[in-house]
């Protein structure tokens, strides 16, 4: 039986074992989904008390109940921190984080870091997905090479079918989405060879409702980097133009949603105070790194990601002159932060433009605190050092500003208008409160 018929039969059986390493919030979720299709899974991460917390019946994703992951060890789940487990897997997906280094280069350190220590336990006839997002040719010009060290990858043309297949597949999460099932999301993949492609076809069928293979791994890549870039651009425009409209005394939301009853030719993006999570802000920056290489020019995207950036400053010096309105000098101000999430209704603090705009607000000497339901303490992380509390929201007199950075939906944001002083609504959470605290920015 060839290769590509002995996978498909076990992933059809249901006997294959898959590997996720990363159980973040890409992992963990794609980690469910293979053992509710009735596929064995061992997670792996170099976080201890991830692998702790599972092994407990214990979520740190408040979006992932505790009775998920007891439902998931019923199923045979079980989370590691030994890699050389990953040799009992039939399929090996890797869920890393590939974030900017300061100099907005890729960070290819954990992608590195994962390969390395797993090839020594790779095993001829294993799938191995890199999921992360990352520039093109990723997979091919460094994973498969940092493979080759330790075993055979299979290439076309290659007779025989013994060594590793390597495809990729980058992830599509959408955190906080309730509407679309993941199974409905079609699963791009483009395999190293053909063999690796059949198989991750039959690999995410198990899950996915469609796969689409294309022609190659990098393919496959500049088609995530397309998807996030699109959202970039558009952000980074209605971005500018909100500033313009502010200047103008027009309101962009208002014209936003005017412009959405076009029933074609027009997708509405909304402003704020930056953008975040771990692809959007990130993305422009690896394909502009990549595209460099080819000495080609890539002024729009580039310009994109500066606007985006530059938001957080934009907020903090509209909150600077409404202060100096009301006689205060934001260096002497109390000032509260609403949010400190990524995104609305969410426990993930991946690149949050409210994280920028506190770091400000402190290097402008203003003294800030925040709240956020979704965290209750705030420690550090790769860029962030807050360590502090969330500030209850009875307290909110006490500010001679709040800035709303997350517009989550358990705020009541007539009440919180009536208890300020200076509200600052950088996410239009205010719409339809008439007050002259209110600050549209």
């Amino acid at each position: 039986m060839s290769l590509t018929a002995s996978f498909r039969e076990k992933i059809d059986q249901r006997t294959a074992v898959i590997g996720i390493i990363g159980l973040g919030y890409v992992g963990l979720p794609l980690a469910l989904e293979f053992i509710e299709s009735g596929l064995r899974v061992i997670g792996f991460d170099v976080d201890a008390s991830k692998v702790t917390a599972l092994n407990e019946g214990r979520s740190y994703i408040q979006r992932i109940e505790p009775a998920t992951i007891a439902a998931a060890q019923g199923k045979g789940f079980r989370a590691t921190a030994d890699v050389g487990d990953m040799s009992a897997c039939d399929a090996v997906l890797l869920c890393v984080p590939t974030p900017l280094r300061e100099n907005h280069e890729p960070d290819m350190s954990f992608i590195e870091h994962t390969v390395e220590a797993l090839a020594p336990h790779a095993r001829a006839g294993q799938l191995i997905v890199l999921e992360s997002t990352t520039w093109p040719g990723t997979t091919e010009e460094l994973v498969v090479p940092m493979l080759e060290r330790s075993v055979r990858v299979l290439r076309n043309g290659d007779a025989s079918d013994n060594g590793v297949m390597v495809a990729f597949s980058p992830e599509r999460e959408d955190p906080g989405n309730t509407s679309t099932p993941r199974r409905e999301i079609p699963k791009v993949l483009g395999g190293f060879d053909t063999r690796a492609s059949e198989c991750a076809a039959a690999l995410y069928s198990a899950v996915f409702q469609r796969v689409v293979p294309l022609s190659s791994p990098a393919a496959a890549e500049m088609t995530k980097l397309l998807e996030n870039i699109y959202r970039g651009v558009n952000i980074a425009l209605v971005n500018e133009l909100k500033q313009l409209c502010l200047a103008m005394n027009l309101d962009v939301w208002e014209i936003i949603d005017a412009a959405a009853t076009k029933p074609f030719g027009f997708q509405a993006f909304y402003p704020g105070p930056g953008i975040g999570g771990h692809c959007i802000p990130v993305d422009p920056f690896y394909l502009s790194w990549r595209a460099k290489q080819f000495k080609q020019p890539t002024r729009f995207i580039e310009l994109a990601g500066e606007v985006n950036e530059a938001m957080p400053a934009f907020v903090v010096e509209t909150t600077r002159r409404a202060l100096e309105r009301n006689g205060v000098e934001l260096g002497a101000a109390k000032v509260l932060v609403l949010g400190v999430a990524y995104k609305r209704d969410l426990d993930d603090l991946r690149e949050s433009p409210a994280l920028t705009v506190i770091q400000l607000l402190e290097e402008a000497g203003a003294q800030v605190a925040y709240n956020d339901p979704y965290f209750a303490k705030v420690g550090t992380g790769r860029k962030y050092a807050l360590e502090r509390t969330s500030t209850p929201l009875d307290s909110v007199g006490e500010f001679d500003a709040v800035i709303v950075t997350t517009d989550h939906s358990a705020y009541d944001y007539a009440a919180l208008v009536a208890a300020s002083k200076l509200f600052i609504d950088t996410r239009n959470a205010t719409r339809g409160i008439a007050s002259n605290k209110i600050i549209r920015c």
